[in-house]
C-alpha cells in the first residue's frame, strides 16, 4: 500500500487526506500549528492519523508522495529534507485532478481572480450546471472530489498551488493579470514569480482554450516565449484585432457566431477593474456552452464578494469601504482609481516586497488622509512622508477606524486597501475585513 504524507490541515490538507483514504492509500498528516477541531473530526470520521504542533520526520521521509499546503514555503527544514530524500511534493489540485473526469475552469491572477471566479461559478450555477467551487475560495477540490460528483469545477489557483501542478490540465484557463506580488516568497525576483503565473496553460491541447487579458504588457510580453495549443481568447478594454472581448463606447461586447452585447450598466459589478472581470467571465461561461440570455443574466444578478470593494457602513457622510482582500500595490491601485470622493486610506500589514510607487500619483489626487494599520510601517513613512498628507500610525483595528473617523469629512471615504498581508496583527485577510467592518458598526 502506498504511503501519502499531507503537510498542513487546513482545508486543502484535510480534504487531500480523506481522498487519499478512499483511494485506498495509507495516510498521515502532520500540521506544525494547532488543527482546527472541524479538520480534526474529519480527520478522524475517516480514520486518519495525524499530528499537530510538530512534523515527526520519521512518519514523514518514508512516504511514497507528500501533498503540500501552499500556505508552506519551500525554505522550511522539512520541505528540504523531503526534497533530499526525492520524495515528490504536489498539490491538492494536481492530486485531486486524477480522480476526476469533470471539466476544469482554473482562474489565475494577480488581481481580480476571487471576483471572476465567483462570477463564473455564479454564472453557470445560474444556468443549471451541475458544478464545484474550489482552490482559493469555495471547498477543497479533493473532497469535492471524493464526496461529490460535479461535471465541471471553477477553482482559483495562486502561484503556490499551480508551483506543485504537473499533470494537471485546464480545460479553460483563466489568467487575469500579472503584477508584483509575494516576491518574498520567489527569492524577491518578478521573473519566478510570473513563471509561476503562467503554469495555467501548462498540458493544454488544441481542444482547450485559453482566456486572457490582452492589455497586460507582462502576460502579453511572456506569451511570446510559449508555443501555446489553445485556442487563444484575449479581452481588452477597447476593441483590437485580436480581442474577443472589449467595450464599445457603453456596451459589453464578446464576439463569437452569436454576437452577444449588453449595456455595462446592466453590469452588476462597477468599476474599470470589474469589466475586466465580467469580460473574463463572460467568454468563459460561453465557451461553456452557457446561452447568452443565461449569462446576460449571471451578470446582473451577480452580488459580489466579500472583503472586495465591499461597502461596510455609513456614518454622518462618511462611507466605509471594506476593501482587505487588496493584499499587493496594484489591487490597491484599482480600489483607489474607482474612488469617487476624497479618501482616508488605511496601508499596512506584512510587506511582501512592495513597490508602492505605483500609486503615489492616485494618492496625490484622491488621499486626504493616511492610515497605517501595521507592526512595521518604517517602508510606507519612507514612501509617503513627503506627501504632506496628514498620517497617522495605529496597531489595532478599533484604533484604527477611529482615526481613519477623525480624518474623514463628510462626503469624504474610509478606505481599506491595505497593498499588505495580514498576518503581523492578524490571523487573515478575512479576520482583517470582518474587524474592520465590525468596528464601523459601532462607531
Amino acid at each position: 500500500m502506498k504511503r501519502i504524507v499531507v503537510l498542513g490541515a487546513g482545508e486543502s490538507g484535510a480534504g487531500a487526506a480523506v481522498l487519499a483514504r478512499k483511494e485506498g492509500f495509507d495516510v498521515f498528516v502532520s500540521d506544525m500549528s494547532k488543527i482546527k477541531d472541524r479538520y480534526k473530526k474529519l480527520l478522524d470520521d475517516h480514520q486518519i492519523a495525524w499530528e499537530e504542533g510538530l512534523h515527526t520526520e520519521d512518519l514523514i521521509l518514508n512516504a511514497d508522495e507528500i501533498i503540500k499546503s501552499p500556505g508552506i514555503p519551500d525554505n522550511v527544514p522539512i520541505i528540504k529534507n523531503i526534497q533530499e530524500k526525492k520524495i515528490p511534493i504536489i498539490s491538492e489540485i494536481e492530486f485531486a485532478g486524477r480522480y476526476t473526469h469533470a471539466k476544469m475552469i482554473c482562474i489565475t491572477g494577480s488581481n481580480g481572480k476571487t471576483t471572476t471566479t465567483s462570477l463564473i461559478y455564479h454564472i453557470l450555477k445560474h444556468a443549471g450546471y451541475n458544478v464545484g467551487l474550489a482552490g482559493n475560495i469555495g471547498r477543497s477540490l479533493a473532497l469535492q472530489v471524493a464526496e461529490e460528483n460535479h461535471d465541471y469545477y471553477v477553482i482559483e489557483l495562486s502561484s503556490f498551488q499551480l508551483d506543485n501542478m504537473y499533470d494537471f490540465k485546464a480545460d479553460i484557463a483563466v489568467l487575469m493579470n500579472i503584477t508584483p506580488d509575494h516576491l518574498d516568497r520567489y527569492d524577491f525576483k518578478m521573473q519566478n514569480y510570473v513563471d509561476s503565473k503562467m503554469r495555467i496553460i501548462q498540458n493544454q491541447t488544441p481542444d482547450d482554450a485559453f482566456v486572457f487579458w490582452n492589455d497586460d504588457p507582462i502576460v502579453t510580453e511572456e506569451l511570446k516565449k510559449y508555443n501555446i495549443k489553445a485556442k487563444l481568447c484575449p479581452f481588452s478594454e477597447f476593441k483590437s484585432d485580436s480581442s474577443i472581448g472589449y467595450t464599445n463606447e457603453d456596451e459589453y461586447v464578446i464576439e463569437g457566431p452569436v454576437p452577444f452585447n449588453m449595456e455595462q450598466e446592466e453590469l452588476a459589478l462597477r468599476g474599470k477593474h470589474n469589466l475586466y472581470n465580467s469580460l473574463a467571465a463572460g467568454i468563459t461561461a460561453d465557451l461553456a456552452g452557457v446561452s447568452k440570455e443565461l449569462i446576460r443574466e449571471g451578470l446582473k444578478t451577480f452580488e459580489g464578494v466579500e472583503h472586495r470593494l465591499e461597502k461596510a457602513g455609513r456614518v454622518r457622510g462618511v462611507e466605509f469601504v471594506n476593501d482587505s482582500k487588496a493584499t499587493n500595490v496594484n489591487a490597491c491601485w484599482y480600489a483607489l482609481d474607482s474612488m469617487r470622493t476624497p479618501v482616508v486610506l488605511i496601508l499596512g500589514g506584512k510587506d511582501k516586497g512592495n513597490d508602492y510607487s505605483e500609486i503615489f500619483d492616485l494618492v496625490r489626487e484622491k488621499c486626504i488622509g493616511l492610515v497605517f494599520l501595521g507592526v512595521d510601517n518604517s517602508k510606507l513613512h519612507a514612501a509617503f512622508d513627503n506627501f504632506g498628507i496628514p498620517i497617522a500610525d495605529v496597531k489595532s483595528m478599533k484604533d484604527c477606524v477611529d482615526e481613519c473617523y477623525k480624518m474623514a469629512k463628510p462626503g469624504s471615504t474610509v478606505l481599506l486597501s491595505p497593498c499588505c498581508a495580514s498576518f503581523d496583527l492578524f490571523k487573515n485577510m478575512e479576520d482583517r475585513g470582518d474587524q474592520f467592518k465590525e468596528c464601523v458598526k459601532n462607531l
